[in-house]
């Protein structure tokens, strides 16, 4: 599948996550998790080719992982392949693992992304392939080295929603959010990755997203707007949690050069 890269698009999301790096409020660079909006639909796609489509609305996005090989830059026209290399049945449903890989046109690799999701309710008929990269990590239970502190917006989902091209009505619609058992509206976990990637880069990479080069994380628990979050780092894992102190991403991992 392609894409274009247009400088419009990538400041639309930068200013969707309240990302305050300028190379990427300026339109100079894409933001790192901005490399998941012209790989969703290869990604959903290759979803698609395993499981049933009536189940894909139980899919909970459990696990992203993000490896850069090189910033995306305006201009670029992007190729992006994904299939499915992991499929593990478990008691109350099954775990996939997609993997997907993103190149120019002209075949320089950009970025490789791991998506972790659990298909409530779908059981497969058997169990095969790998699971994504290990990227787990135990609060030492130590002073962190790092604290980034973000305010979540009122109207966080309603911005994000259109820049990233997720439509899903869970984070903009609070009846339906409430249906499915949720608390109401629920900020996009992508979106609260976005956030990790800019604490990163302001915390561990003196404000140049050039040296990142992965972040990694785990989808825990679901974050709403209105609501500070704090990520910690140690060394190079962190953790978000929410205002009252819920954990809404763990076993993140950074790599940085």
């Amino acid at each position: 599948m392609s894409f274009l890269v247009e400088a419009q698009r990538t400041i639309a999301y930068a200013q969707a996550t309240n990302d305050p790096i300028p190379a990427h409020l300026s339109g100079e660079l894409a933001p790192p998790v901005f490399a998941v909006v012209p790989a969703w639909a290869a990604l959903v796609g290759a979803m698609a080719d395993v499981a049933p489509p009536e189940m894909l609305p139980m899919l909970v996005h459990g696990e992203q992982d993000i490896h850069i090989h090189q910033p995306m830059v305006p201009g670029m026209l992007l190729q992006t392949q994904a299939k499915v290399i992991g499929v593990q049945a478990k008691s109350s449903g099954t775990t996939v693992t997609v993997h997907c890989a993103t190149s120019t046109d002209k075949g320089e690799p950009v970025n490789e992304q791991y998506l972790v999701s659990f298909i409530r309710g779908w059981q497969a008929e058997q169990n095969s392939g790998q699971a994504a990269p290990e990227h787990a990590f135990e609060n030492p239970g130590t002073r962190a080295d790092h604290e980034v502190t973000a305010a979540v917006d009122a109207d966080q989902t309603f911005r994000y929603a259109p820049a990233s091209g997720d439509p899903n009505p869970i984070h903009v619609d609070d009846e339906i959010a409430r249906a499915v058992g949720l608390p109401g509206i629920i900020v996009h976990g992508l979106c609260t990755m976005a956030f990790t990637s800019w604490a990163a880069i302001t915390a561990l990479c003196e404000g140049d997203p050039r040296r990142l080069k992965r972040i990694a994380v785990r989808f825990s628990q679901p974050l709403q707007p209105e609501q500070k979050i704090v990520t910690r780092f140690w060394g190079n894992s962190f953790e978000t949690t929410s205002g009252s102190g819920a954990v809404v991403i763990k076993n993140g991992l950074i790599e940085r050069v």
